[in-house]
């Protein structure tokens, strides 16, 4: 991370070093919520910068280190657009809260194969709301992680800069709503869609039996055990299990023997349990609507959100559909407070990449108005 050492006194007066960096001051509070005494780290600058200085006695020395620094405005990884299976995910993670140490990130549970399942946070130690935003429940929606992701950049990077983005503050919203990301929650069956079974050190048979024996596992929607993970929490799933086609494990739409059976499901069952955001957003593909209703439960304020999000997107919000044991629809169900899921672009999955700055241009305002909240 891009830190200095400090004299420790010089830390008592966040006002002053937040002018001297540039940096908005509840950027820097949040960046050294965990530095140690002697050290100081300040955000939107290259990761590198600093790490040679001497240590900064005096507000003039820090002044004189700071002045020149390389920033961020020239590293492409920042905006470019990326396919993310879990290595490429778990290295650009990295990357991210190196240079912006307001983002934290942990595991918060593994898949079948024990790839790790990871969590962003971001936002004020003290923010009075939470939103949770999640991407890649099905594996051949892998570019809604893209998506989810590019947003994130984009965020931290506008922190850093100032100004607004499409009427909002970011700094704003910063200060208004922590953030529960949780980029990819089937890396598994990701993998597998981008880099082919051979890739997975697994038996390749029981792959094959529930692909149907296709050339190709392009179309594959379940976790690596045929289980499609957003048929698997414990609101109205057994309407789910009646109903669906396949009886057995399938590369799509198996809702398992029993909810909450996959570790994926259960870590995100367990992580919206141990801290219930008040509105929770899930990217998927495709159709360009936004879900809102789930049988009654969704709170009224609902009705407003999601014409915002209209707005913004272009996308059609549509309050009721046939669909029992979501993600979305338990959360609702169970903590009656506003759930969306987004489905992002037109086609047939899974969507080309080539189609992904206009997915990002339609989209990206739901995200930006995801943080905000009525007052």
């Amino acid at each position: 991370m891009a830190f200095i050492n400090i004299k420790p006194e010089l830390k008592q007066d966040m006002s002053r070093l937040s002018d001297i960096l540039n940096i908005p001051e509840p950027l820097l509070t949040s960046a050294n919520l965990n530095a140690d005494v002697g050290e100081f780290y300040f955000p939107g600058l290259h990761p590198q910068a600093g790490k040679d200085a001497p240590a900064a006695e005096t507000y003039e020395q820090l002044q004189l280190l700071v002045n020149g620094e390389p920033g961020l405005e020239n590293e492409p990884w920042l905006t470019d657009t990326v396919i993310y299976d879990s290595q490429t995910l778990k290295h650009e993670i990295e990357q991210i809260a190196e240079c912006f140490p307001f983002v934290t990130y942990h595991i918060i549970g593994r898949s079948v194969l024990g790839q790790p399942i990871y969590e962003l946070n971001i936002g004020a130690e003290h923010a009075e709301k939470r939103t949770h935003i999640n991407a890649s429940f099905h594996a051949n929606e892998w570019i809604t992680t893209s998506v989810l992701m590019k947003w994130v950049k984009e965020y931290c990077l506008s922190l850093c800069k100032g100004g607004e983005i499409l009427g909002f503050s970011p700094l704003r919203l910063f200060q208004m709503t922590k953030l529960s990301i949780v980029p990819l929650v089937n890396p598994d069956g990701v993998d597998l869609v981008l880099n082919g079974p051979e890739h997975l050190g697994i038996n390749l048979e029981p792959l094959d039996e529930m692909n149907e024996y296709q050339s190709e596992f392009r179309e594959w929607k379940a976790n690596i055990n045929g289980v499609d993970l957003n048929n698997q929490f414990p609101s109205f799933w057994e309407i789910e299990k009646q109903r669906k086609p396949p009886k057995a494990p399938s590369y799509r739409d198996y809702p398992g023997d029993a909810p909450l059976t996959e570790p994926e499901a259960i870590v995100m069952h367990d992580l919206i349990e141990s801290r219930p955001p008040d509105r929770l957003i899930a990217l998927h593909t495709q159709g360009e609507e936004i879900y809102w209703g789930y049988e009654g439960f969704e709170p009224p304020e609902s009705v407003n959100v999601v014409q915002v999000f209209e707005r913004l997107s272009g996308y059609k919000g549509i309050r009721y559909i046939d669909s029992y044991a979501g993600f979305r629809d338990w959360f609702i169900h169970f903590y009656g407070k506003e759930g969306y899921t987004v489905e992002l672009g037109k086609g047939k999955n899974p969507l080309p990449i080539a189609d992904f700055d206009d997915i990002y241009c339609k989209s990206r305002g739901i995200l930006w108005a995801s943080c905000f909240f009525e007052s």
